[in-house]
This record gives C-alpha cells, structure tokens and sequence, in this order.
C-alpha cells in the first residue's frame, strides 16, 4: 500500500529521501539524503542516520562509480579528516538557512 497517495506534490518534495545501505558486515542501516558536494575532482554525499541516537550527525562518504554501471554507485569511508573538515564545512556555508550547526 503507498502511504504517499493522498500527498499533494509539494508534501511529496517535502518527504525525506531515504536510503538503505549495506555495510562491510551485511548490517544495513537508514539515512536520510541530505545532498551531494563536489569537492576537488570528487563528489561526497551527505546523509544523516534515521533515527539516530546522536542528534544532528551527519554522515559523508566519498560517491564511487561502478564502471559499467550507470544506476548503481559505491559510497565509501573518507579516511582522511582534512577532506571530511573541508566538505562539512562547504555544507555548513552552503546550508546554513536550512540546519542549525551550533
């Protein structure tokens, strides 16, 4: 049954996106997309757990294509802090109307 029949268009854009991923161990968790930021030749999606014990985490990976595969892409660990400090910081100067980061 879909839940989002009655939803006018604009309660329909309103709706989160969510996400199901997989991880190393075959746990899959929830997440809502938040966007995706380009970042020196990369792109990383940001996400936020649903229903997440830490309020306001915010989750980014690093967006890997599959060659030869056009609707399906890989998300994997940033390892690195400078890049995980300065793409948060872009979504914090890109979003700061829309989440409060303090």
């Amino acid at each position: 049954m879909d839940d989002n029949k009655n939803l006018t268009p604009e309660e329909l854009e309103e709706q989160p996106e969510i996400l199901i991923l997989t991880d190393e161990d075959g746990n899959e968790e929830a997440y809502e997309y938040l966007t995706i930021i380009p970042y020196e030749g990369e792109e990383y999606i940001i996400l936020m757990p649903v229903g997440g014990e830490e309020d306001g985490e915010v989750v980014i990976l690093r967006i890997e294509p599959i060659p030869g595969n056009d609707e399906e892409e890989n998300y994997v660990d940033v390892e690195d802090d400078a890049i995980l400090e300065a793409v948060f910081n872009l979504f914090k100067e890109w979003y700061a109307d829309e989440y409060d980061f303090e």
